[in-house]
């Protein structure tokens, strides 16, 4: 399984995301939009043309993916089977 957060600098729920995500011990790929023209190009593509941040994929070794729009704690946990 490999996570993907399309993030920005300044994003105060990306920032709490990342944090989560730590805490919790789960490892995670980064993509600032702000400066990476080719994230932000990735990140519109596979949310239908939306950017607003966190903007989170999860690529399941069977092909299976999920996203997550903001920081929404529950459907992270839920998918990712964690204890919030």
């Amino acid at each position: 399984m490999q996570i993907t957060i399309y993030s920005t600098a300044t994003c105060p729920y990306c920032k709490i995301l990342k944090d989560y995500l730590k805490e919790k011990g789960v490892s995670f790929v980064e993509k600032n939009i702000d400066s990476d023209e080719k994230a932000k190009e990735e990140m519109s593509n596979l949310s239908g043309g939306f950017f607003g941040v966190p903007f989170t994929l999860i690529s399941f070794n069977d092909g299976r993916k999920e996203t997550v729009i903001g920081f929404d704690k529950g459907k992270i946990n839920s998918i990712l089977n964690l204890q919030g």
